[in-house]
């Protein structure tokens, strides 16, 4: 499923999404500023922040080799709204590349190039990132196609060739190919924050060979509370994290039936493990059970979704000439 295709640094679009965390944005542009080499452009989106966002981005923009393009929504669209709308602007301004990412990490100087030595064999490419403290931090980049959830237990080690396959995806350091975007459409709003990214990957999956690259990209830059239990890490979230985690599994379930992919009895299940999965997190890390019920109002409101039959799936981009 791999196909050849050529790499030139000033051909790849870095899409950020940004919301009130300026000071993060900061040292975010500080390191794309660093890059050698440079991207040709750089997509920020500015998901309503009511902080000194745009002042930021115009302190760093005469700095910056890329063309700057900035939008600030007119209101918080979450992080699968932001990433709809960068990754559509990058696709419009012909980039062959598109690099996205969070504003809480920082681009290590030769990140592109890193990536760049994948995109002549690959089309979708997830580098590595360093966490907080300096440690590599593992992703999950396998999910259980019947269950619809990572698998904790893939191997995190590389062999000879560099690389492991993936069937999953993360908007903090996904790189894709403009072809792999209109085979597959745009990133999907409507999730607004959780299972958006996993679900894009999965997608990709399904049309090219995705694959996650033994090579130090980025670098987080916001501590987040956590709890390190061996075989994963159990993270801090929030109560519309637990909202959103639970509603947009009906999201998932609409997706995985489009494509023939639904397994109703194991995806119930993967439902159930994700549901257990939150419970765990309140109890171990934040130490309570107060915001269970917000898991409970993303089912009901999952619910409404699953039995809207007019609700479809984002569909393929259809070929516009691209702008020279």
């Amino acid at each position: 499923m791999t196909e050849k295709t050529s790499f030139a640094p000033s051909d790849t679009a870095i899409v950020i999404v940004t919301y009130n965390r300026s000071h993060l944005l900061d040292r975010l542009l500080t390191s794309i500023q660093t890059m050698d080499p440079a991207p040709g452009h750089l997509v920020i989106i500015d998901n309503a922040s009511a902080d000194d966002t745009h002042e930021i981005v115009q302190k760093h923009a005469d700095n910056l080799d890329a063309e700057v393009v900035y939008e600030k929504l007119p209101t918080n669209t979450g992080g699968a709204g932001g990433f709809h709308t960068g990754v559509k602007k990058a696709y419009e301004l012909g980039a062959s590349w598109i690099w996205m990412m969070d504003d809480d990490v920082e681009v290590i100087s030769d990140g592109l190039g890193k990536m760049g030595k994948w995109a002549e064999r690959f089309q979708v490419i997830q580098g590595r990132r360093y966490d907080f403290d300096g440690s590599e931090f593992y992703w999950q980049y396998r999910i259980s196609d019947r269950l619809a959830i990572p698998i904790p237990f893939a191997p995190s080690d590389f062999d000879a060739t560099g690389y492991r396959e993936m069937n999953s995806g993360c908007f903090e350091g996904m790189f894709i190919h403009r072809d792999v975007v209109r085979r597959i459409g745009l990133p999907d709003p409507r999730f607004f924050i959780y299972w958006d990214d996993q679900l894009y990957g999965w997608l990709a999956s399904r049309v090219t060979t995705a694959v996650i690259v033994n090579e130090f990209v980025l670098r987080r830059t916001r501590d987040i509370r956590q709890l390190d239990l061996g075989i994963r890490h159990f993270n801090a979230s929030s109560d519309p994290y637990r909202y959103y985690i639970m509603r947009n599994r009906a999201i998932l379930k609409k997706y995985y039936r489009f494509h023939g992919m639904w397994y109703p009895g194991a995806f119930a299940l993967g439902t159930a493990l994700t549901f257990a999965k939150e419970i765990l997190r309140l109890i171990l890390v934040e130490k309570t059970i107060r915001g269970t019920s917000n898991l409970f109002k993303g089912l009901r409101d999952g619910q409404r979704i699953a039995n809207d039959n007019s609700w479809k799936p984002m569909a393929p981009l259809k070929t516009k000439p691209r702008r020279h």
